[in-house]
């Protein structure tokens, strides 16, 4: 199984669509993809991310109405002199961002960074969680 990938043109079916119309794609910069699992559970959500290597201050996290955004950089040591047969550790900055069904409650937010995978826990704000009203008769 691939983890990460790392290629001039993004994902695969984003390529495939620069072959059939390469006028409408410029050169693009590498990007580094990292596996996220999204879960939710009674009135939160879970977002786990494979991180390896990287340290918890190396990570940046915005949550903006229903939207959180992971920002860092994994930072290799890579050998400009050296003749690579395989190179397929992450290198470079990342961005990723995930668009929630509901709006989140980001002050009550809960990250934390064990052995690579990050785990942040945010719950839905108020005005999401669904409302009880009782009916009364005239």
């Amino acid at each position: 199984m691939t983890v990460y990938i790392r290629t001039p043109y993004g994902r695969f079916p984003r390529y495939r669509y620069w072959e059939q119309f390469p006028e409408q794609w410029g050169p693009g910069e590498n990007q580094v993809y990292f596996p996220v699992d999204v879960k939710e559970v009674n009135d939160e959500f879970t977002i786990s991310a494979m991180l390896p290597g990287l340290k918890p201050e190396d990570i940046e996290i915005q949550i903006v109405n229903e939207n959180v955004t992971l920002k860092g950089e994994f930072k290799n040591d890579i050998d400009e002199t050296a003749n690579y047969i395989l190179q397929e550790r992450p290198s470079g900055k990342f961005v990723r961002t995930v668009t929630l069904p509901d709006t989140l409650n980001a002050a009550k937010a809960d990250a934390h960074m064990e052995n690579g995978i990050l785990m942040l826990v945010i719950p839905k704000a108020e005005e999401a969680k669904p409302k009880t009203i009782k009916v009364a008769s005239k």
